[in-house]
Parts: C-alpha cells; structure tokens; sequence
C-alpha cells in the first residue's frame, strides 16, 4: 500500500512507535495535573529517564531492567520536584522549569561516558499468527512490550480515573485540596503519589526513546518531547482518551515527515522538521478557542499551593 512513494503500512507502524515516549509523558503528567500539580519538568524527567535506561541496559545487559532505572530516574527527578513544591511550597512554575534545566545539565554530565554505545536491543513480542495479518500484523502485531503497555495504561487511567476510590480522590484533591482535607485526606501524599507515577512513566517514555526509537545516547535527545506531552494534556481537556489522540496525531507528523523527506519531496528540511510542532500549537489554538467557556477546564487547583494550617 503506497500512497505518493510513501508505504502506508510501514508508515501506521512507525507512527505507534514514535507516538510512544509522548503517549507515556502525556499520561503521567495528566495524572500529576489532575491532583492539581503543574509539573513543567516533564522534559527534565524524560531525558532523565533518557540516560537513566540507556546506562541502566548497558552495563547490564538487560532493557527490562534499563527500562526500570529510566522509570526510577523519572520518579525520583518527580520527588525532587514534589518535595520542593508540596513540603517547602516553592512556586511551582518556577521549580519545574529548574527541574527541567538541572535534568539536562546532569544527564549531558552522565552520558558523556555512553556516547557511542549500543544498548541491548529490545525484542519485539511474539504474537504468533497476529503478526503475519496482512496489513494488520505489521501495524499493530509487530511492536515491543513497552508499545502495548502504553495503550494498556490509557485503559487503565480511565478506569482508576472513573471507576475507583483512589482516583476519586485524586481528581477531589486537584480540584479542591482544602475541601479534600476537610475530609482527611492527606493531600500532600495524594499529591506526591501523583507525582511519582508521572514522574516514572516519563522516565519510561525517555528510555524508549534512548532504547528503542533512536537507539543510543545523545546529549539532548528528548529535542522537546517533554514540551509536547505537556501541550497534549491540554489539547486533551484533562480527558485521557484525547491524550492518546493527541500524543497519535503528533508522532504521525514526526513520521510523515520523516518519510516525505526519504520520498525525495522537494520541501525544504526545515519545514518539514518544524511541521510537528507547528501543527501541535494550531492545535492547541483551535481546541482552547473551542473549549475556553465549556467543560473541558483544567482542574480548579491546579498549580496553587496547598498550605494545611490556612
């Protein structure tokens, strides 16, 4: 199936995979807001999470075990973070743009002893009859765990969100931590848990791009993916169903570009290099014109400091 020169199938594929690392940022950073913390060191996190894996699979020769060093390099730059901004009440708009200059300059200290190393590649899962579908299998039957996980997860957001205790608490805490506390719930743990989660799956998210989407250690490799996941938050109107459209329509321009320059298009690179995140902020625009008096807010609390003896 070709369209123009570019093969369609292989085209849907790459999308799920480039639409991995920012599917699994959104998320976690969705959960973190919907607890009415702004976290803006989602970038720091991922490249965090980046060098974190890659050194975590090499010098064990293990991906699963580097994917689990990427996440807890996430949660603990999230801990930093939540410690500074919960328990001392810094500004958090503030603290997470340090966290996301502080992850950068320390995972460019770390990774200079990674560069040009190749980490243990990552399987892809056996499906058996699933794979060889035809136009089926390629697209959706022939990834890694890691891509399977993250649409699982998006189940499983909607399903704490909406269906539990736990994640009727949370979004109380995001929307009116005072009124939460009222009713004895310990709002700086529920928000610190948040964080935590956030902060692991975008650890996760920059291990899979240092471990499966390039895959090699390369000083500023996130190159804004952090950025993105947080504009799909709120190109998602705080509902996890529109992340995975979102974090879907900006790996698909990340691919199709890719793809019409390897078509010999005469479009200048640095257009078609800039079309994601161009197309990410007229979107943006266009959902906030929409949605700016509807129901689609973000969380009444969120980025306010809670103080438990006001």
């Amino acid at each position: 199936m070709t369209l123009g020169g570019i093969d369609l199938v292989a085209l849907m594929a790459m999308l799920m995979v480039a639409s991995t690392p920012i599917l699994l940022a959104a998320t976690g950073e969705l959960i973190a807001e919907k607890a009415g913390v702004l976290n803006l060191g989602v970038e720091g996190m991922m490249i965090m999470g980046a060098i974190g894996g890659f050194a975590g699979a090499v010098m064990t020769g293990s991906p699963a075990l580097g994917f689990l060093a990427g996440a807890g390099a996430g949660a603990a730059m999230a801990l930093v973070f939540g410690f500074l901004t919960q328990v001392l009440l810094s500004n958090q708009v503030a603290t997470g743009l340090a966290l996301t200059l502080f992850g950068m300059g320390l995972s460019a200290l770390i990774g200079k002893g990674f560069e040009g190393v190749r980490p243990p590649a990552t399987g892809k899962l056996d499906l058996g009859g699933l794979a060889d579908l035809p136009v089926l299998g390629p697209v959706l039957f022939r990834h890694d765990w890691v891509v399977y996980l993250s649409l699982a997860l998006i189940v499983a957001v909607w399903l704490f969100l909406h269906l539990s205790r736990a994640g009727l608490i949370l979004r109380a805490v995001g929307e009116n931590h005072d009124a939460a506390h009222a009713l004895g719930y310990r709002v700086v743990m529920v928000r610190l848990a948040a964080l935590a989660f956030g902060g692991a799956l975008a650890g996760l998210g920059g291990a899979y791009l240092s471990l499966v989407r390039v895959p090699q250690w390369t000083e500023g490799m996130t190159a804004g993916a952090g950025w993105i996941a947080l504009a799909i938050v709120v190109f998602a109107s705080w509902r996890i169903e529109r992340v995975l459209l979102g974090a879907y329509l900006f790996g698909g321009v990340t691919v199709l570009q890719l793809r019409l320059q390897a078509a010999g298009y005469a479009i200048p690179v640095q257009l078609l290099s800039m079309a994601p995140y161009v197309i990410t902020i007229l979107v943006l625009v266009i959902i906030s014109a929409r949605h700016r008096r509807g129901a689609q807010a973000a969380p009444a609390a969120l980025g306010r400091i809670f103080h438990a003896s006001r």
